[in-house]
């Protein structure tokens, strides 16, 4: 982080991040991936992966982004220290469920090498904002159709 640019302010968590998470994956199921509220327009997915200690199936919502086929995600957890939990599941088990809108489809997921990142960078915008929020560099994970 450049010391001319100060730390942003986290953006507010609910205090049940589950129960938020829940609550959005079963409107975004039952409407075909549509929301609503300050949800409703958004460019969402479904992420289902597999946990990398307990095997179980693990469902999140995530913002993304397209370069061409592909899909791309970043493994913010909204500027936490550590990558969130879905991440190092794709790690340990890169083959996942994404649902988009009514579509639901196998993926195989990659983590952008560096050379890559300014050009996928591109396609989650919001990038720069959450890279503010934390030390460590945000991985940019990119989604292909399996």
């Amino acid at each position: 982080m450049s010391e001319q640019t100060p730390p942003r302010k986290a953006p507010v968590i609910p205090p049940d991040m589950k129960a938020f998470n829940e609550k959005l994956i079963a409107e975004f199921r039952a409407n075909h991936g549509q929301l609503s509220g300050p949800m409703a327009g958004r460019s969402l997915l479904i992420l289902t992966t597999t946990g990398a200690q307990s095997g179980k199936q693990r469902s999140i919502v995530l913002g993304f982004g397209r370069r061409g086929d592909q899909l791309v995600v970043i493994a913010s957890d909204n500027g936490a220290a550590r990558a969130p939990a879905w991440y190092h599941n794709l790690l340990a088990h890169p083959t996942a469920t994404i649902e988009l809108g009514p579509d639901r489809f196998e993926v195989r997921a990659t983590t952008a090498a560096p050379e890559e990142r300014a050009e996928l960078a591109k396609a989650v915008p919001y990038l720069a904002q959450q890279q503010t929020l934390t030390e460590r560099e945000i991985p940019i994970v990119v989604f292909e159709r399996v």
